[in-house]
This record gives C-alpha cells, sequence and structure tokens, in this order.
C-alpha cells in the first residue's frame, strides 16, 4: 500500500461568510486579513504544503478577486512546478441563484472533472477559513489503516459550542456509528473540523448519484456512516472556526497571549507578502520618542508615536501622538490622528479616524447591534474599508460604519451605541 500522502486537495473558498459583517463586504472570507500579515486561506494552504500535499484546487465562487490575487501563482506557498500548483476553480454558475453552489457538496460536484483529470488515492477536502496548524499525513495514514471510504477530522469542544457543528458518535474503533448535524440538545462533544479525506472512487462514486445531496454533514455524511465506513480521526491542537466577528477578535487576540497555543510563525505559515504590496517596499516600523507599547504586534511599515496596547496591527498602520489603540484589531494603512482612541474595535483597510474622536465610547456593552444583532453584541465596533471618523467625533459600542463612508455622511458627531451608519448617512 502506498504510504506517500498524494492526496489531491480541494479547499473550499467560495462562502460567503456574512457573519463578518462589512469585512466581507469586498472580499471573501477565507481573504479577510488576520493575524497583522496574513489572510486567513494561509493556514489551510501553508498546513497543505507542509504536509507535503503538491495537487490544490481551491473552490471560489462569492467575490473571488481579491482572493485570487491572494493566490497568485502558488509560489508564496512552493505550490508552483511540473508537478504541484494551486489550481483556481472559478464559480460555474449562470445568471440564477439557484446556479450558484447549494452547499459543499454540490461546490464539489460541479468540479468533479478536475477530480477525474487528477489521479491520486484520496481526496482531502479543506475549509479555507478555519485557523489551526495540522499536518494531514497522520490522517492520511490512519484513513488507510482504516480502508474508510471517508474519514472526519475531529475534536472535543464544549457542549454548549457543539451546536455549531456537526457531531459524532464513535465506537472503540473509532468508527462513526451516528451522526448529529449542529445538534440542539447534543450527546457527544465530538465535533466535525469540515477536514475530510475521501477514497477518490468513493467520492466519485457519491458524487455521480442523483440522491447524494448538496452537503456534506447533511447528506453526504449520514449515508456514508448509515451504509458504508466512515471514521472520525482525533485531533488536539489549536483549530478555530472564525466565521463570526467574536471568535475572529479572539483568534487575533489569541496570537498575543503565550498561552493560547496559536504560533504562526511557528507552525511555518506562509504568506502572499507580494499581494497589494503589504509588506514589500515597507520600511522597518517606527517609533517615537512617545511611543508606548504592551503586548501588541506592530509589523513592518507601521509609524507608532501613541500608546497600542493588547492590539494586532497590520502593515502601514501610523498612530499619531497621543492617540490611543486597545484591545482591537487595525488592518493596513489604517490612521489614528493625535488624540484619537480607538478601543475595542475591528478597523478595515485604509480607516482613518480623526484627531481627539473616539472610536468605541463608554461601558455599554450590552446593546446590541440594532441591524445586525447577532454579529455584534459583545462591545466591538467595526469600520469598513476606507471609513472615516471625524474630528472630535464619538462612537459607541457595537456600532457599524460602512465601507467608503465620508466625513460629509455624519449629521451629527455622536453615533449612539448599537448604531450603523450607512455611506449615504442614513443611520439605522
Amino acid at each position: 500500500m502506498n504510504t506517500r500522502p498524494d492526496a489531491l486537495v480541494l479547499l473550499l473558498a467560495g462562502g460567503v461568510g456574512s457573519r463578518l459583517n462589512v469585512l466581507v463586504h469586498n472580499r471573501a472570507k477565507p481573504a479577510v486579513p488576520f493575524g497583522g500579515i496574513y489572510r486567513i486561506i494561509d493556514f489551510s494552504l501553508s498546513n497543505v504544503a507542509n504536509s507535503g500535499l503538491k495537487k490544490v484546487g481551491v473552490l471560489t465562487q462569492y467575490k473571488p478577486l481579491s482572493l485570487m490575487s491572494h493566490l497568485g501563482s502558488g509560489e508564496a506557498w512552493d505550490l508552483t512546478g511540473r508537478s504541484r500548483g494551486v489550481k483556481i476553480l472559478p464559480p460555474r454558475t449562470g445568471a440564477k441563484d439557484s446556479d450558484w453552489y447549494q452547499g459543499t457538496a454540490d461546490a464539489v460536484r460541479r468540479n468533479i472533472d478536475f477530480i477525474r483529470a487528477n489521479p491520486s488515492d484520496e481526496v482531502l477536502i479543506l475549509s479555507g477559513d478555519h485557523i489551526y496548524h495540522m499536518d494531514f499525513t497522520p490522517m492520511i495514514a490512519f484513513h488507510r489503516a482504516k480502508n474508510a471510504d471517508v474519514t472526519v477530522a475531529m475534536m472535543v469542544v464544549p457542549l454548549s459550542e457543539i451546536h455549531q457543528f456537526g457531531a459524532a458518535i464513535v465506537d472503540d474503533e473509532k468508527r462513526i456509528v451516528e451522526w448529529e448535524e449542529k445538534p440542539a440538545e447534543p450527546r457527544t462533544n465530538l465535533a466535525s473540523m469540515g477536514i475530510y479525506v475521501f477514497d477518490r472512487q468513493y467520492l466519485l462514486n457519491v458524487l455521480e448519484r442523483d440522491d447524494a445531496g448538496v452537503d456534506f454533514g447533511m447528506h453526504v455524511l449520514p449515508h456514508a456512516i448509515a451504509h458504508h465506513d466512515a471514521y472520525a480521526y482525533p485531533f488536539r491542537g489549536y483549530w478555530r472556526d472564525v466565521g463570526t466577528i467574536q471568535a475572529y477578535w479572539e483568534a487575533n487576540m489569541d496570537i498575543l497571549r503565550p498561552d493560547s497555543g496559536i504560533l504562526p510563525q511557528a507552525w511555518g505559515i506562509h504568506t502572499n507578502v507580494e499581494a497589494e504590496g503589504r509588506l514589500t517596499d515597507r520600511p522597518p516600523a517606527r517609533f517615537g520618542g512617545k511611543t508606548r507599547l504592551q503586548n501588541a504586534l506592530v509589523p513592518a511599515g507601521c509609524v507608532i508615536n501613541g500608546t497600542v496596547i493588547n492590539s494586532v496591527l497590520a502593515p502601514g498602520v501610523v498612530v499619531e501622538e497621543g492617540a490611543v489603540v486597545r484591545n482591537s484589531i487595525l488592518f493596513a494603512d489604517c490612521v489614528v490622528k493625535k488624540n484619537a482612541v480607538v478601543d475595542l474595535a475591528v478597523c478595515d483597510k485604509g480607516t482613518i479616524i480623526g484627531e481627539r474622536a473616539v472610536l468605541g465610547l463608554g461601558e455599554n456593552y450590552e446593546v446590541k447591534n440594532r441591524q445586525h444583532p447577532k454579529h455584534l453584541y459583545s462591545g466591538i465596533t467595526l469600520t469598513g474599508k476606507r471609513a472615516a471618523v471625524p474630528a472630535g467625533a464619538t462612537v459607541g459600542r457595537n456600532c457599524i460604519i460602512d465601507p467608503y463612508t465620508t466625513e460629509s455622511a455624519y449629521h451629527s458627531l455622536n453615533l449612539e451605541d448599537g448604531a450603523t451608519l450607512h455611506a449615504s448617512g442614513e443611520i439605522r
């Protein structure tokens, strides 16, 4: 039996990711910046490359341009050459909503020709929107040793969180005997990570069935468990689905905590440093005489003359004298002007905070965002790409400022807790 990890990889990167709100206004969720210099998809791609896998198909759909630009030729992950490569599989959709991918299995089915054109023993299916470190070689070896039709990577999560995942009940041999998709009343704490190894021929047979369904978790796995050989591969390590603003913020903050388990550099996570000039041609970070840093990530191109506490910055961020940034995530080229305060916020690229402005005012964390109460409820305030906050303005908790909102959109210098300011000037 061949023990070389030659599995074909399909990386699902087409989801809308709507719970990330304005952060996915102009980009797919896997393309959202993370941890200062990375994008979310860098973690899955780096895991693939570091596992010695060579052929990757990236399934795109929703706003794919920035993602495609970031992936480029695959050179950043050493996935170029005669025997290796990253293949962008663009959306195969028509004019109707029904033409869009209907689920994870449907997305793979519509790219079945890519599987046929790249023979392999197994097909490894991944999501492009998780933060984790994993060597896939042992999982593939486990799959082969069990002679499984499908193997699912699974990890123990708190019972209070299991309703967000597919959940499995397994026997002593790790064979999955029951499956619950997002159970309201869970009977297990073993959660699916959305990572699957399929026997290639078995997967082709499944995708060609008329009654196979459109989603792996909802349709394909329950059928495999009932009629074929499905196993759970146990994973122990850092893994986080960053599909919500809260989870995204927490994962970024984990980078600042030495005991969190997330270590992108030690994990060998690579990124395309040339995309959009994010790191190339950036000078070293500069710090003024009144700079104060405490538990902060400050990459190249930043100019810091103020205070940065417990925050993750991206290249090119400017924090002027007297300004304070706390518990926040600032994307590339944000500017926090003199004596301004940014507290518990996520600011997309090019956000400008005017002098003496306060983004994240007060202690009233419980007033949810009125327009998106399930997105913002813990006090985090969001600004979209190239949004502006005028000098002297105050913006409360759980607020949203739409992308490209200019100073002229503000009819008042006070945006109350839970409000959303649209670029048109409308407040909801």
